[in-house]
């Protein structure tokens, strides 16, 4: 009796000793199995993919602007004197030949006097020139002068007719000088300078001298029925500048109006210092609200292309064979694909050419990643370009929990062993 019941606790104690053995070896497989699948599933790259989204319908610039008058004429002096009184003052509307000032000049009306004088004396010269070269011309059939003395008589003649016409254009030159002596407004407009006084002296060419002896005009005047608007365009936004664009124009002076500018021309050339195109606009003034002169916010509005797509600036790779981007094929595998960007719009990257809405693209590859490389894609983590939506989030919550429950078990397990 003893010694079966000996050699039935020597059997149950083979069985455990058994099944413990026997649980270790499975156990340890099982192991070997995850760590072996870990493993693969680490060599494979996890990836975020993201699409191409279409660009705006519109796009928008807005750029510092300069208003200026339709025409604005800098007047200087023709003539040298003093200043004897001047009529029209700051914003003093004026019309066409309109009187400005009046000069005082001595010099001027000696020298016409003297102009005057050098063209009787020159009269009085041809009128004994022509006497002469008739009595001389009626000596000929006498014989009683040589054909040679004939001869120098005309030519005398015509050298003091010669004289008389040059002083006749001197005193007219004069005349015209004299006009000069009060200065008119050369079309309608406004006064929006005035830099003389009486007494004040103006040079010839120039306007009055101050005591460094530069010289500044007497008056500006300006046409603001309408006004110009001048904007420098950079070089990527100068296809939008075409016939029939229109700008809304916001002032400081009127921050609640916006005026509406209408194109009228682009120079054809770009400056190299800053690479923008000089673009002139039109506005109607006929309020007279806008100044020459005046600062201006300028936005510009225009259609987009409906072609360029959109993508993070985090998805381009840079290589030696140029810009691309890493593509996933259907099968969860790399694809480089080259492409043209356009402009950086902050976070944002336009793709001209080379991708279509349908193309998956890697956000953020890794910097080993090669061609034909398979890939594991993965929801996007919340960060600097995208974040997670409510569904992928709820996903990853999950997969926390069950990774949470799962270490739960191996621990108990653990324990329990």
């Amino acid at each position: 009796m003893r010694k079966s019941k000996g050699a039935g606790r020597a059997l149950i104690a083979v069985l455990i000793v058994g099944g413990i053995a026997g649980y270790q070896v499975f156990d340890r497989t099982k192991a070997a199995k995850e760590v072996a699948d870990e493993t693969l599933e680490g060599a494979v790259p996890k990836i975020s993919v993201v699409n191409p989204q279409a660009g705006p319908t519109e796009e928008s610039l807005t750029l510092p602007g300069t208003i200026e008058a339709w025409y604005q004429a800098p007047i200087y002096a023709q003539v040298s004197g003093y200043v004897k009184m001047w009529h029209k003052d700051y914003g003093a509307h004026v019309k066409s030949d309109d009187l400005l000032a009046e000069i005082n000049t001595p010099g001027l009306d000696a020298e016409y006097a003297q102009a005057q004088a050098n063209l009787r004396s020159a009269q009085a010269k041809y009128n004994l020139a022509v006497v002469t070269a008739n009595r001389w011309r009626a000596l000929r059939k006498s014989q009683a002068v040589s054909e040679q003395s004939i001869s120098e008589q005309e030519a005398n003649e015509k050298s003091e007719a010669a004289l008389v016409d040059a002083a006749q254009h001197n005193v007219a030159r004069y005349e015209a000088l004299q006009k000069f002596k009060k200065i008119v407004a050369p079309f309608d407009g406004v006064i929006t300078s005035r830099s003389i006084n009486v007494g004040d002296y103006v040079n010839q060419g120039g306007g009055s001298v101050g005591a460094s002896g530069n010289a500044t005009e007497l008056f500006s005047v300006a046409d603001i029925h309408a006004m110009r608007l001048f904007i420098s365009v950079p070089e990527v936004f100068s296809y939008i500048l075409k016939p029939g664009l229109t700008a809304d124009v916001v002032t400081p002076q009127y921050p609640d109006r916006h005026y509406t500018a209408k194109f009228l021309t682009v120079a054809n050339g770009y400056d190299t210092n800053t690479r923008t195109a000089v673009t002139e606009f039109t506005i109607d003034n006929d309020d007279a609200s806008l100044w020459p002169g005046s600062y201006s916010t300028v936005k510009l509005t225009a259609s987009a292309d409906p072609h360029i797509l959109t993508i993070p600036t985090s998805a381009l790779v840079f290589e030696e064979e140029g810009l691309q981007v890493a593509t996933v094929t259907p099968d969860n595998h790399i694809h480089f694909k080259p492409v043209t960007s356009g402009k950086i719009l902050g976070e944002q990257v336009q793709i001209t050419l080379g991708l279509t809405k349908a193309d998956r693209i890697a956000d953020n590859p890794p910097a080993a990643l090669m061609e034909g490389q398979e890939v594991k894609i993965v929801p996007a983590t919340p960060g600097y370009n995208n974040a997670v939506p409510n569904h992928e989030a709820t996903q990853a919550n999950g997969s926390r929990q069950q990774l949470g429950l799962a270490d739960e078990q191996t621990s108990a397990q653990e324990t329990k062993k």
